[in-house]
């Protein structure tokens, strides 16, 4: 049976409300080869007592960060597993058997991918993203829009780098079609993998974000494409918007 060793990374900062349940999704698995990262920015809020709650079952990292991305890159550097998912506070494994599930898909891909549902502050659902998960997806799916998201991809961390410093809200995009771009084998896990909380960062300082995802698209797919395409993005957001008077990305 297919069993690598998964490393799940957790970045978090003042965040009690929502560590614990990000924290169980994950050692709740009934898969059992996973090694769980805690990167915890010196929380002040009693987020650091929930965690050390779980001290024999974690590794914990707590110390004041440069950021969510520099945060993330300690994870990284901290990582042994064969594969590594990111699972920020807030978020959660979709159910307690997904990652079991994820590695019986198929035998050692690069990468493994599924659909993420979103959930509020209350951890109700608020239904399927509306950037669906492609049926195939290589390093070019992220032109009209991030389809997979992070918390819902699986990666072989030999394919993987740091984050890229010089983008503050959107280097996960970069990373992931870097990480695709080397990928020879990518697989589609049928289903929800993960559940991801709306309302991030990326919401918060929304410009920022859509201009660093400008720029990291303009990067790999060029200037004019990207320019069509976000025409295409534009329109399929106000489309989106005038059926559900939400946009669930």
């Amino acid at each position: 049976m297919f069993q690598p060793k998964l490393s799940v990374i957790t970045v978090v900062y003042n965040n009690v409300r929502d560590i614990e349940r990000t924290m169980l999704s994950v050692l709740n698995q009934t898969y059992l080869n996973i090694e769980y990262i805690i990167v915890d920015g010196r929380s002040t809020d009693g987020t650091l007592d929930i965690i050390k709650k779980y001290r024999d079952k974690i590794k914990l990292i707590s110390e004041k960060d440069e950021g969510i991305y520099d945060a993330m890159n300690k994870g990284l550097a901290t990582a042994t597993g064969d594969y590594v998912l990111f699972m920020n506070s807030g978020d959660e494994i979709y159910a307690p058997d997904t990652i079991a599930n994820v590695f019986a898909a198929a035998n050692d891909a690069d990468i493994y991918y599924g659909e993420t549902e979103m959930i509020d502050e209350r951890g109700q659902s608020l239904g399927q993203r509306r950037h669906k998960a492609p049926e195939k997806f290589t390093w070019q799916s992220f032109k009209y829009g991030m389809s997979v998201s992070h918390q819902a991809i699986y990666i072989r961390r030999s394919l993987t780098g740091p984050f890229d410093p010089q983008y503050h809200l959107s280097a996960d995009i970069d990373w992931i079609i870097c990480a695709a771009k080397k990928a020879n084998k990518i697989i589609r896990v049928e289903g929800y993998v993960a559940k991801y909380l709306v309302g991030g960062m990326s919401k918060q300082r929304h410009k920022q974000s859509l201009l660093e995802r400008f720029d990291i698209m303009k990067r790999y797919y060029g200037l004019v494409p990207t320019l069509f395409n976000h025409v295409v993005i534009a329109f399929n957001l106000g489309w989106y918007w005038m059926r559900n008077r939400r946009t669930n990305d």
